[in-house]
């Protein structure tokens, strides 16, 4: 069982603000009259009604589901799993943020890998951690986070939380099920495996979605679903520790439209897997085109591909060039990374011309 910030084993607190969803769920019918939220119900909206229409307007005057009921349904039935073990929030990124608040407390120790998305440790670093850093698996074709040193790191530093992104942000790398279900055994009793599967859509599995004890299970609706503007995502985990994240949870912190959107796509699951597969399909071209060249493009299960260059001189001369010309690919920040570049599989990217600074670079030698 996850260590938690020892004030949350008492009593509260409690939501103030639970939503007139959940009132009627509770009284087990419709409120037709609402005098006591001070919403903008009556607000007419003409101008946004002529830009978006009414639909829109509708969802903008009231808040949404607080508890995301409709959400929760749609996902617990897709993906096979209890309603009380999901959490559904502002984005992958919020519920990061909410499982440091619940089981790091300023002082503990979190341990991730030395150039991971770089969210995590700034959230961690705002929450007063100590952050712990080991080194990235680095081969010919490998760039993969190292599963036992960051059990090690957890070990030594009686870690409270351990990051990993899987699969892995910015190298692609994929660890399998039984691979995930080792690390959670290796660690520490008390430490929580935060389990960053943002781009889970794009593995080529069966991707898992059990609830695993000590694991928080963070998704985002922003690449696959396309919602990345409507900041909406879901944590899978068991209903102890997600009860937990509701005690430091903004309650409204999903807006009524991303909620709306998210219930409108899970509804049309073909659209996602369409997107999915034109995704895929883009970033093998991609991946092909640049080793075509004689980039080394790591293996990804995700919708970007990874170029490794020889130097960090050289990968930050070419992300430099290509955003002058007007294209932003990612650098990673962190200086263990700066020899890597990652660009995403969309159609642009394979414009010709869209990358030539890159293929310039390569072209040298």
């Amino acid at each position: 069982m996850p260590r938690f910030a020892d004030h949350l084993y008492h009593d509260g607190p409690a939501n103030p603000f639970p939503g007139i969803k959940a009132l009627e769920r509770r009284l087990g019918r419709e409120i037709p009259h609402r005098l006591g939220s001070n919403e903008g119900l009556d607000m007419p909206h003409r101008a946004l009604e002529a830009r978006f229409g009414k639909a829109l307007c509708e969802l903008a005057r009231g808040y949404g589901d607080a508890q995301a009921l409709g959400v929760r349904t749609r996902l617990a039935a897709a993906l096979d799993v209890e309603r009380e073990n999901l959490l559904v929030d502002a984005g992958a990124d919020s519920l990061l943020a909410l499982a440091l608040r619940a089981v790091a407390p300023a002082g503990s120790a979190v341990v991730t890998s030395a150039g991971s998305y770089p969210t995590f440790g700034y959230f961690a670093a705002g929450q007063g951690c100590r952050i712990i850093e080991v080194a990235y698996r680095e081969a010919p074709g490998l760039l993969a986070p190292d599963l036992e040193a960051l059990v090690d790191a957890a070990k030594c530093e009686d870690a409270r939380l351990v990051y990993l992104a899987n699969p892995d942000n910015p190298g692609g790398h994929l660890h399998g099920d039984e691979a995930i279900a080792t690390l959670r055994d290796a660690l520490p009793e008390g430490c929580t495996l935060l389990l960053d599967e943002a781009y889970h859509d794009f593995r080529p599995d069966t991707a898992g979605h059990a609830v695993l004890p000590g694991v928080i299970r963070v998704r985002t609706f922003s690449k696959a679903h396309g919602l990345a503007g409507l900041r909406i995502g879901y944590a899978i985990a068991e209903a102890e520790t997600l009860a937990m994240l509701m005690k430091v949870r903004i309650h409204y912190a999903v807006s009524s439209l991303a909620e709306a959107a998210a219930e409108t796509l899970l509804d049309h699951p073909g659209e996602t897997r369409e997107h999915i597969a034109a995704v895929v399909a883009r970033r093998e071209r991609l991946a092909a085109h640049l080793r075509g060249l004689g980039a080394e493009v790591l293996p990804s299960a995700t919708n970007f591909i990874a170029v490794r260059l020889p130097d960090t001189d050289l990968a930050a001369r070419v992300h430099g060039e290509l955003l002058a010309a007007g294209s932003l690919i990612h650098r990673p920040p962190h200086p263990a990374l700066g020899h890597v570049l990652r660009i995403t599989a969309v159609q642009d990217a394979l414009m010709p011309g869209r990358l030539a600074a890159l293929e310039a670079a390569l072209a040298n030698g």
